[in-house]
Parts: structure tokens; sequence; C-alpha cells
């Protein structure tokens, strides 16, 4: 066991200000707010190190999703590796895997993603990482709360996700020793950032405001609370495809070109679950790459069995659309983005999240891109949906997904192109796919 203050005062010197100010704090509970990309994981799980070598102690480190308690993991692992080179004693791990780590003391560290049933009857320190994005907060904190009673720490870190979670709660009417760490905070104790840069970056003053200042933001406009979208995050869901052969699969596809990128969404129905199975950025894509990958999908030599996709067919996507029509039949239907038509759209993804139907990555970007789609009421009495275009693009992903289950759902109305020969051909189709279902298109 390391001799108590030798290790932790060598790593001390390579901490700035306001991580110090957060190890030094021994209260009972205490909670940071603090900016993203500041090294907020790197401190909590050097406390949870520290915690476990200074006394026999049992820690628990929550994350908002698996891939994050595997970094969690890393980090304490390479805090064990860099204590081991400083400390005079030995503090090897004696039993390691890639969730736990005991130590020679008998103390032991758990790296876990987040659920009420993990938190519930735990005895010992817990740290709970990115607070505000884990799903069920409220849940967490009351089956974990009990702790506290025995004597236990807990420890609260995340970045801003709007008001509808534990952890503003907590922030705003919590007893408990309370630390802020903003961007600009930051930057003037010690990290190395160039703060116009990344505001420039970001594209969006919100964006900005709630990532870096630290700024509580209503999320009354948001048509998708965070809330609702981390509820329906799972880590079985994925971007990326595997053997996906043998299901029932549906694709929606949003085009763009320079501005925006091209989304491809797939997902698999199971039961009355939708499951993301693959999540396909192409960003500058020329047109003809474009066709080529959507072709290599929807042909009838592809390994996945998609039974029905809906294409974006506004703009710059009609002719991606069109041809994709006239090549796959009544498979394929092209959707113009009309006010009422991407109502439609966002009322049905609204349902299902609501519903819990969907299950979507653990994925900052696709929650983000997802939480960006804002409803608004027009003087004249209309609803529309839109939103801000960010570095992320101009919710891509939700329009994306949203056609992806609107192709497992039936199609929109009838849409009417310039009468050329192919507008003509693709209209014939068209008026054959509005009296069949999704479900009879199998094999076209």
């Amino acid at each position: 066991m390391a001799s108590k203050g030798k290790a932790p005062k060598a790593v001390a010197t390579v901490l700035r200000p306001y991580q110090r100010r957060w190890i030094n704090d021994k209260s009972l509970l205490k909670i940071w707010l603090a900016s993203r990309q500041i090294g907020k994981s790197f401190t909590l799980s050097l406390e949870a190190v520290i915690e476990a070598l200074e006394t026999k102690c049992d820690n628990m480190i929550l994350s908002s999703s698996e891939r994050q308690s595997k970094e969690v993991m890393r980090k304490v692992f390479s805090h064990l590796r860099v204590l081991q080179v400083v400390s005079d004693n030995i503090i090897q791990a004696e039993n390691a895997t890639k969730e736990e780590v005991e130590l020679p003391n008998g103390s032991r560290i758990i790296s876990l993603p987040a659920n009420p049933d993990t938190a519930r009857g735990f005895s010992g320190n817990i740290f709970l990482d990115e607070f505000a994005f884990q799903r069920d907060s409220s849940e967490i904190w009351k089956a974990m709360y009990p702790t506290v009673t025995g004597g236990f720490k807990v420890r609260i870190s995340s970045t801003t996700k709007g008001k509808s979670n534990m952890f503003y709660r907590l922030w705003t009417e919590g007893d408990l020793s309370k630390h802020m760490t903003d961007i600009y905070t930051a930057v003037r104790e010690g990290l190395k950032a160039d703060v116009d840069a990344l505001r420039k970056n970001i594209g969006d003053p919100d964006a900005w405001a709630q990532e870096y200042e630290c700024q509580f933001l209503d999320e009354t406009t948001a048509y998708l609370t965070y809330e609702l979208i981390i509820a329906c995050e799972n880590e079985k869901a994925t971007a990326d495809p595997g053997d996906l052969a043998g299901g029932e699969f549906y694709l929606g596809v949003d085009i763009g070109r320079k501005a925006d990128r091209t989304i491809l969404w797939l997902w698999e129905r199971v039961g009355d679950v939708f499951w993301t199975r693959m999540v396909k950025e192409m960003r500058n894509a020329p047109f003809a790459a474009q066709r080529d990958f959507l072709d290599s999908l929807l042909d009838s030599s592809s390994s996945i069995p998609i039974r029905r996709c809906c294409i974006d067919a506004t703009g710059i996507g009609a002719q991606l659309a069109e041809e994709a029509a006239l090549s796959f039949g009544p498979m394929v239907e092209p959707v113009v983005f009309t006010g009422k038509v991407k109502e439609d759209l966002a009322v049905t993804m609204r349902r299902k999240f609501e519903d819990r139907q969907v299950r979507i990555p653990a994925d900052r970007d696709i929650r983000e891109d997802f939480h960006t789609v804002k409803r608004f009421i027009t003087s004249a009495g209309n609803i529309r949906f839109d939103a801000e275009r960010t570095e992320l693009g101009h919710a891509d992903r939700f329009w994306a997904a949203a056609l992806g289950i609107h192709a497992a759902s039936g199609p929109v109305p009838l849409i009417e192109f310039e009468a050329t020969r192919r507008g003509r051909r693709f209209n014939e189709m068209g008026a054959f796919a509005l009296g069949s279902t999704a479900r009879g298109m199998r094999g076209y």
C-alpha cells in the first residue's frame, strides 16, 4: 500500500488548480459542474484511485455508457501505472478485469455503465461521471443515495444537459459542496485551449453556452428532450453494421452534399421496437459515390435484406431519389420535405421515443443532432419543424432516422416531379406504391 500523502503529493504537481481543489475537497457529498474537455473524468478517476490507496474501501464509478465506463477504467490503470513509478511502495493491482481492479490493501475500484440496479445495494464510495447524461438519473440517485447513511462518499460530475435531469436538481437545490469550472476558468488556470477558435468552430451559441460555459438551457423548445433521447440509448444499438442477414430492415436517407451531409440510417424492427443497425455518414461525397453506396444496399445481392427505403427528395436529393425509385421500384419512396410531411415524420419519431420503441447508439453527435430539432408556431398559426445548422449538420441524422421509421409505417402522399419521361414513370410506380404496405414489398 502506498504511504499516505506521498503519491497524491507527486500527482498533484501535474494537476491544474481546479483539479486540485476538487480532489482536496473531502466533503461527504460534492458536485462538479464542468466544461467539456477539461479533464474531469481524469480527475474523478484519479480521486477514486487515491481514495483506494489511502484507505481500504470499495469505489464504484458509474458512467453514462459502456464505452465511457471502459474509458474510465483505462484512466484508472493509467493512474496506477504512474503512481507505481512515483511511490516507494508496491501498488500494482493484484486482480484486474475490464470492469474491476483490486489493490494490495484490499480496496476495489469498479467501473460500470450506470443503471439503478447497479447502484442499489452497493456499499462504498460512488463516483457519478457525466451524471446529466445517465439514463434514469433520478432512479439512480434514489437507488444509491442510502449509501451516505453508512458514511460513504458521493462524487458527481457532469457537463450540462438541460434541466430535465437529476444533475440539474442537485446543482440548483441540493445541499452539496459545489464546484464549477467553465472554459474560461480552466484556461485561466492552465488548460491549453484557444477559446475564440472553439467558440467559432462550434457554430452554435446555445451549444457553446451549454458545453463550455456551464449554462443550463431551457429545453421547452427542443422537440426531443435529452431525457427522452438518453432513455432510448442502448449499447446494443450500433452505427456499424455487422452480420445483419435475416432481419426486418428499413432504410432512411437524408441527402446532402456540401453544407449538409448525407446520412443513411438503418433500422431493424424486432417486435414493436426499432433497433439502430447502421448510421452511415457521407460528407462532401460526390453524388455518384452516394448512388453507388445506396445501390449496394438496395440491390438484391446485398447481405442486408432491406424491405423498404425512404429517401429525401427535396432539392438536391430529387435526382438521386428518383433514380433509385426507377431502379428498385416501389421498395423505394422519394419523400419531399413539405411542412406537413416534416410534421408527420417528427410527430411519429417523438411518439416512438415516448413509447420507448426505438434504440439508438449512446453517441454524443447523435444525441446533439436529435436535440437540435425544434417545434415552432409561425405568425400564421402553422407548425414548423426546423433546426439550426451546426458543425454536426442540419439535424441530418434525425431526419434520416425519421425517414427510416416512415419506411416501415407506410408512404407519405404521392409527390410530383416535373413532367419528364422519368418523372412520369416514377409517378406510375409511386401510385402503385400507395396501394401497398411496407410489409408487402419484400422481394422487390
